[in-house]
């Protein structure tokens, strides 16, 4: 089986890392990590140079490397746990780069992590979970933290979605959402 886990930086993605390595048996599958990283990133860049003249060369190098060390961290993390693991970075729309990596490496299943973002933030930003279960070709797991209070079989404060092609709503026995998209 082959699984494409997309990362940030966040702390939801170093769920969706640990989702992945309790709830999946590691024998037999194939991990790839996947970081996107934005191809103008006009904050950096400011710092790097100045507002009047920001400094992209710098910023893209300074989010390359830290990309890198990102992968390499949830590479050993994952090959620790008897995972085959390989990654890459790419440049642009997380949105679109996800689905053209899962279709290229042609995966069996998306991991990716919930930022939770809801109202405004969500409009404005976009989900880019929500863009990756609607429109994979394949399932996609999309794991979210919970509250302290409320854990599950997943771990403490760790829940997940899974969306799953050509199948019908179903529940999980602990009570999580498993919802599979239907083609």
């Amino acid at each position: 089986m082959k699984i494409l886990l997309a990362l940030d930086e966040s702390k939801f993605s170093d769920a969706a890392t640990n989702t992945v390595i309790t709830q999946i048996k590691a024998e037999g599958m194939q991990v790839h990590l996947l970081h996107v990283i934005e191809p103008f990133p006009e904050h950096l860049a400011e710092k790097n140079g100045t507002a009047e003249s920001p400094d992209f060369v710098a910023a893209r190098l300074q989010l390359r490397e830290y990309a890198k060390k990102l992968l390499s961290r949830a590479t050993r993390k994952l090959r620790s746990a008897g995972f085959e693991v390989t990654s890459c970075v790419e440049e642009g729309d997380a949105r679109d780069a996800v689905l053209k990596r899962a279709e290229s490496w042609r995966a069996d299943l998306i991991v990716v992590g919930s930022h939770g973002r809801k109202g405004l933030d969500r409009f404005l930003i976009g989900s880019v979970s929500e863009a990756v279960a609607r429109h994979a070709r394949c399932s996609v797991e999309i794991v979210r933290i919970q509250p302290a209070d409320r854990a599950s079989v997943f771990g403490e404060g760790f829940a997940s979605r899974r969306y799953q092609k050509g199948a019908p709503e179903a529940s999980m026995p602990n009570g999580n959402e498993h919802i599979q998209n239907t083609p």
